[in-house]
């Protein structure tokens, strides 16, 4: 079952005298997480509607409603932010790394498994996925299109073909 809310980043630090917050971000970019109108607090994810949000250097910034000074700002430090999955469309060839997380990762030409989806590494050409196999050994999968041919929701799996020699 799909998590209905899914973290987005983490409060750090107060910014200035006015309740602004510098949000470290967990998702793609601090860009995409100022498109916001409202995240959620915590593991009860208390809405918060946005007034403003920037980015700088690689961080957001933002103010939320009602929150107006440093103490009401600072009380917020190292709170984690989610997103309501709602709030987003993705196309089909999208999907939130928290979906993927678990999935069974097979052998497209011969079904066999090589393990679950352990985590997505951001590397900077391409992701990888770190793929847990069933004895424990960890795998890396270049995220390519000659590897990963197909991500499939309905059965909980990643089709993959492997470059000769990639699990050598």
């Amino acid at each position: 079952m799909k998590k209905q809310f899914l973290e987005i980043g983490k409060i750090v630090n107060v910014h200035g005298l006015n309740g602004t917050v510098k949000v470290m971000p967990w998702c793609d970019s601090a860009e995409f997480l100022c498109e916001f109108e409202t995240l959620y607090r915590g593991r009860t994810h208390e809405p918060m509607n946005i007034e403003r949000a920037s980015v700088q250097k690689n961080m957001a910034l933002v103010k939320f409603e009602g929150i107006d000074t440093p103490e009401a700002a600072n009380a917020l430090r190292n709170t984690v932010l989610y997103m309501d999955r709602n709030d987003v469309e993705l196309d089909d060839e999208t999907h939130f790394v928290q979906d993927l997380i678990g999935m069974a990762v097979i052998d497209a030409d011969t079904g066999a498994e090589y393990g679950k989806l352990h985590d997505v590494l951001q590397t900077g050409a391409n992701d990888v996925y770190e793929v847990v196999s069933p004895e424990g050994k960890t795998l890396l999968v270049p995220v390519i299109p000659q590897v990963v041919l197909a991500i499939d929701d309905e059965n909980n799996c990643i089709r993959i073909r492997p470059l000769e020699g990639l699990f050598d």
